[in-house]
């Protein structure tokens, strides 16, 4: 099932290319980020065409008219007279603050920094949350909508099922389920200001991939929210902003749940008299 009933599956096909392990995200992921990055070794390039040929049955469809949200921090400023002085209000950004500007674009999960990638979400909540706002900001938010049918690879499938591994090397159809899950992982884990972009090497280079093989996009489970989905569009040009509105954020509600792993006692504290 696509994760959103709009979004068509276009091919359902069994990929030939098979992964040789259930860590090979890993093993990619470590060598682009730590070692070789725009130059790779044979294994990385088998690994990328395996991704490929594995992201046929994830492949869907935005229809043409699809509604979804982006969200930028900040405002713009307008002047309203009242008893003869003028005031300045704050209001949403316009229309052209708030695409990506070409040249311009920071580091993202499925683009490099210079190369703009229009990042959209299912929800307005959602494309709130990810711009990282805090209490008393405001938030310039729109609705785009697509008006050309757009090819993506779903990235989201099974999303909230646990994380599975396996003590040996599971079978193939096992196996790709594990990376894919990896994959989706990489692409839906937050990003922040202070992100090294040798995090967003692997996310970067599996997303040209899809660029390069002619798809439109990549979409991927936000964790902000149960319900909320991101989808990143290749072409800042295949939506357009219908309206654009401003909020301020008045609350932010945080769930924290303990890692008892990661937890310690000082020792002094606990010694006996």
């Amino acid at each position: 099932m696509s994760i959103f009933p709009c979004w068509r599956q276009v091919c359902a096909g069994i990929a030939v290319r098979q992964f040789k392990s259930q860590w090979d995200f890993w093993n990619f992921q470590n060598a682009v980020r730590g070692k070789l990055r725009y130059i790779r070794r044979p294994e990385q390039d088998a690994f990328l065409k395996t991704v490929l040929a594995t992201s046929t049955t994830r492949k869907v469809q935005l229809d043409s008219g699809l509604i979804f949200w982006r969200a930028q921090l900040g405002n713009d400023w307008m002047e309203r007279e009242q008893d003869g002085e003028t005031y300045k209000l704050p209001c949403a950004h316009p229309a052209a603050r708030m695409k990506p500007l070409r040249g311009q674009a920071s580091e993202g999960r499925a683009n490099a920094r210079g190369i703009p990638c229009l990042y959209v979400a299912t929800r307005k909540e959602t494309a709130m949350s990810e711009v990282r706002p805090w209490v008393g900001s405001y938030v310039s938010v729109g609705q785009f909508k697509l008006f050309r049918d757009v090819e993506i690879i779903d990235c989201s499938r099974n999303h909230d099922e646990t994380l599975p591994y396996y003590f040996k090397e599971p079978t193939p159809i096992k196996r790709a389920e594990v990376i894919w899950s990896c994959v989706d992982v990489a692409f839906a884990e937050p990003t922040t200001r202070h992100d090294d972009t040798g995090d967003y090497a692997a996310t970067q280079i599996i997303a040209e991939l899809f660029k390069s093989a002619g798809l439109g996009g990549v979409a991927y489970k936000s964790n902000f929210g149960k319900e909320g989905y991101n989808v990143a569009l290749f072409d800042i040009n295949v939506a357009d902003l219908v309206n654009c509105h401003l909020y301020q954020v008045k609350s932010l509600e945080m769930e924290f749940a303990q890692e008892h792993e990661g937890s310690y006692f000082v020792k002094k504290h606990y010694d006996k008299d």
